[in-house]
Formats: structure tokens, C-alpha cells, sequence
């Protein structure tokens, strides 16, 4: 079995992520780079953890976790299903089982909000972790005045954390967010498709997804 942490230092995965970070950087984007993929790797492994799941299945979301935006380096259009192609080819030269290949690069190709959605327990556990990572140092520009809509989200939010409840069997997406810098119908705009996203992903895995802003409950 390959480990997340062989992925986690291969020259290809890291060179398709620095890349595709670039190219996003030109066109405007908020941070898609390693550390991103990293934190989405161990978010997606906790949560499995947290619920139970095999080491296996662990494991499997973690290394789907780190190699889920490889496909920015194509296009960020379609960006889930070149990353879901480019995985495979890396995954077969690394002799990985087909079996576990195909459960790595579904969930890499369902991923993204646009096109895809939670069909399995890791693909669930990415795309919770993938969509939960709202952050002020996810901002490229420095200059306050150049940010857009999507810089202001994540720089209004000062303290994110995805809390799991297995007795209540949910899972709460815990923000504070400035809403000097940005109001909630800004945050929506940008995130409820992915909010709606997070929770068919807890339904899969048996969970209620809930959202709570400064303390109240949103969602």
C-alpha cells in the first residue's frame, strides 16, 4: 500500500501542485498550493478517524486529499477531472491496486462543487475538508484595497474549526467572521454551494452538516 506521506514527497505531485498554484495566482485566485492540499489531507483523515473508519479508508482519503488540485496545473476548468486522469497515472506507475486507484481519483473527480458531489465516504471526508478551509493566509495580494469578493470572505474569517459530534451525529463548521470586512450575503454568495455540497457529503456519512457563524447557527 502506498502511503499518504510517499504521495505527500513526490516530485510530480509537488511539481503539478506549484504549477497549478501559479497558474491560479496569475488569474486571481486565492492559495490552491501544497500547504492548502496538506491541510485538506489531514482534515479528510481526522474526520474518518474521528468516525471510525479503517485505517485504510483513512489513508485512501488522505492521499486523495493531497493530490486533489493537481489538475490546476491543465485548466482550473474542469480542474477535478484532469487532477482525477493525472492521479491515476501517477498512482499506476507507483503499482498502486486498481481497486484503491479507482476510490482515490473518484473522489478526486468529484470534488469540485460544479460537477461533482460526495459518492462514497472518501470522496465525503475531501470534499468536507476541501470546502471547510476558509482562512485569512489563503490570500495572495497584501494590498487591502486590490481584494475581491473572495479575498474579503477569507480574510473575514478569523477562526474556522469543523467540529464532530458522533453522539449527536453531526458536523459543524465553527467560523468567526468580521462582518466589518465582510457581511453574510457575501459569504453566501460565495459558499453556499459549497455549504450545500458539505452536507450531502455528511449525509453519506451518516452525519447532519450544520454551520454556525459567530456563535449562532446558520445552517
Amino acid at each position: 500500500m502506498i502511503t499518504y506521506q510517499e504521495i505527500r514527497e513526490n516530485e510530480e505531485v509537488q511539481a503539478y501542485l506549484k504549477k497549478g498554484n501559479e497558474n491560479l495566482g496569475v488569474l486571481g485566485y486565492t492559495d490552491h498550493s501544497a500547504v492548502h492540499c496538506t491541510l485538506v489531507a489531514e482534515e479528510a483523515g481526522r474526520i474518518l478517524r474521528e468516525l471510525g473508519y479503517s485505517e485504510h479508508e483513512i489513508e485512501l482519503a488522505k492521499i486523495a486529499g493531497m493530490m486533489h488540485d493537481i489538475g490546476n496545473c491543465v485548466n482550473r476548468s474542469r480542474h477535478a477531472e484532469y487532477g482525477a486522469i493525472l492521479a491515476n497515472e501517477i498512482l499506476r506507475d507507483m503499482d498502486l491496486s486498481v481497486e484503491d486507484r479507482a476510490t482515490i481519483v473518484s473522489a478526486i473527480g468529484h470534488h469540485d462543487e460544479s460537477t461533482g458531489g460526495a459518492v462514497d465516504v472518501v470522496s465525503a471526508a475531501l470534499i468536507i475538508a476541501d470546502k471547510t478551509d476558509v482562512r485569512r493566509n489563503r490570500i495572495r495580494t497584501k494590498v487591502k484595497s486590490n481584494y475581491d469578493i473572495h479575498d474579503r470572505v477569507n480574510y473575514a474569517v478569523t477562526e474556522s474549526k469543523v467540529h464532530i459530534n458522533k453522539e449527536e451525529k453531526s458536523i459543524t463548521l465553527n467560523l468567526n467572521v468580521d462582518e466589518e470586512i465582510c457581511t453574510m450575503y457575501e459569504y453566501f454568495e460565495i459558499f453556499l454551494g459549497r455549504m450545500m455540497m458539505c452536507r450531502g457529503a455528511a449525509e453519506m456519512l451518516g452525519m447532519t452538516f450544520k454551520l454556525r457563524v459567530n456563535g449562532s447557527k446558520v445552517l
